[in-house]
């Protein structure tokens, strides 16, 4: 209906505009007939690329007759006294008709053109947002998201084959053609709904379909609907690409993880068995030997036996929190005793270095896993050990402020460049610096994963000759899991 409206009101305006002409040049500023008619040629043109060539034909007769019957003489007659006029109108009616049809024409190959040009920029945008899609949401939904908010359609439905998964997108729905979504991923096949404006195609990849495209809206070339089947092609490989190197990526890690557990287990159990071995065979040499001499090798043993045996316990802890949730089972504990159980335990380790340990007696208890809190402190106890030069001291700090409590672990080693600082509590991350110090690359991100699970973060000041690492325990614990 409204295009039978829009229709009309073009005709109405031709022939007003045939009639004002005629008015002008008749009556309010006579000329003579070459001027009138240009004056109509000129109108029809403008008719012709402005509206078509039905418009322009209907105008181009009107003004025949017009020309005829107000400017050739006879005037106020259709009538032409002169056969020379006959030629003039008749030279007239069909110039303006091929102008009409050719004006109208190159029209339509504008028209055409602009089509195109706007279907290779969606295109471009569709292939641009492929590449810029994000992991938020499953990748075959949001390629049907896309291609709906780019070409402006009402309902899109993707079909991934391989993973035999429906994804719809659009603000309409799309209901009654998975069976024909199917077949065409199995066969290759296209359908149409020409009373729904519908339409299924293929998604291939090569010659083999791994996928197929509903698409309803409004009417599409073939070309737009083959670029658009090729890209949703490309996207899906893409995306299995990913896929596929993440996890290639989880298996190199996990490899990684389990070498660089045992080379750090394996440096960590020298010490202690070294000292158990020693003892041993001293007490095997010399079996004559003071009872004192033997009781003291024993003792040694015995302290070497509970190192080693902490080690094992820490590593599968370590290994443990690596691969599952942390689980917190807190309970009141005194922070800096277990600061002073930690610095203790790792004396046999740190040999004649001088650990500082100052805390707070004002420190309340709060609520934490001692366990885990443990390990945490460790790992930051042996990497200050490790990272500083021999002899250095090593000072640990327990203070309380701002409703927190806090553990500050300093040495004075070479420092953390600020590039490091920004990456060191990532899995596996190692500073070259360090490559050549044993170690898994494991234990800052694990330390830090703990203190999250209480609710606190772990954080790391550095400068040349100083490295300080602050964990910080909110007063007030109830424990989570994390």
């Amino acid at each position: 209906m409204s295009g039978f409206i829009r229709g009309a009101g073009r005709l109405s305006l031709s022939i007003a505009g045939v009639s004002v002409i005629t008015f002008v040049a008749h009556w309010a500023i006579p000329v003579n007939a070459t001027t009138v008619g240009f004056a109509y040629l000129l109108f029809v043109l403008i008719v012709a690329s402005t509206w078509g060539f039905f418009e322009a034909a209907v105008s181009s007769v009107l003004a025949t007759l017009a020309f005829n019957f107000f400017f050739f003489p006879p005037v106020g007659t259709f009538t032409i006294a002169d056969p020379q006029n006959w030629v003039a109108l008749f030279s007239f009616l069909t110039t303006s008709l091929i102008a009409s049809r050719l004006s109208a024409a190159a029209k339509r190959r504008a028209a055409d053109a602009m089509e195109r040009q706007q279907d290779l920029e969606r295109l471009y945008t569709f292939s641009r947002a492929i590449l810029l899609t994000e992991a938020a949401e499953p990748f075959p939904k949001q390629l049907a998201q896309k291609v709906a908010e780019i070409f402006g359609l009402s309902a899109v439905v993707l079909y991934d084959r391989r993973a035999d998964e429906l994804y719809h997108a659009g603000p309409s729905d799309y209901e009654g053609m998975e069976s024909q979504l199917r077949e065409a991923a199995l066969q290759g096949i296209s359908f149409t709904d020409p009373a729904h404006n519908r339409v299924v195609t293929a998604v291939r990849l090569g010659s083999n379909p791994i996928a197929s495209l509903a698409l309803q809206g409004g009417p599409m070339p073939d070309s737009v609907l083959q670029g658009i089947a090729n890209l949703v092609a490309i996207g899906l490989e893409r995306a299995r690409a990913q896929e596929l190197a993440r996890e290639i990526e989880t298996t190199r890690q996990t490899e990684r993880l389990r070498t660089a557990l045992i080379d750090a287990m394996a440096h960590d159990f020298k010490t202690p068995l070294t000292s158990i071995k020693a003892a041993i065979t001293s007490l095997l040499a010399t079996p004559d030997q003071a009872v004192e001499r033997k009781t003291q090798m024993l003792k040694i043993a015995d302290q070497e036996a509970d190192h080693l045996r902490d080690l094992i316990d820490d590593a599968i802890e370590m290994a443990r929190l690596e691969a599952a949730a942390i689980d917190i089972k807190a309970e009141p504990s005194d922070l800096g005793e277990i600061v002073r159980d930690v610095a203790r335990s790792l004396k046999t380790v740190i040999d004649d270095r001088s650990i500082e340990v100052t805390c707070d007696p004002n420190a309340p208890e709060i609520m934490l896993d001692r366990r885990l809190i443990k390990l945490a402190i460790k790992q930051l106890l042996d990497n200050a050990v490790k990272y500083s030069p021999p002899g250095s001291p090593v000072e640990i700090r327990v203070q309380t402020g701002n409703g927190a409590l806090n553990v500050e672990v300093t040495d004075y080693g070479p420092g953390i460049s600020a590039h490091d600082q920004r990456q060191i509590f990532q899995r596996f991350y190692r500073a070259p610096s360090a490559q050549t110090i044993p170690g898994s690359g494991l234990g800052l991100s694990i330390a830090q994963r703990i203190i999250q699970a209480h609710q606190g973060n772990l954080t790391v000041a550095s400068r040349p000759g100083e490295t300080t690492f602050r964990l910080s325990l909110p007063a007030e614990q109830k424990g989570k899991q994390a």
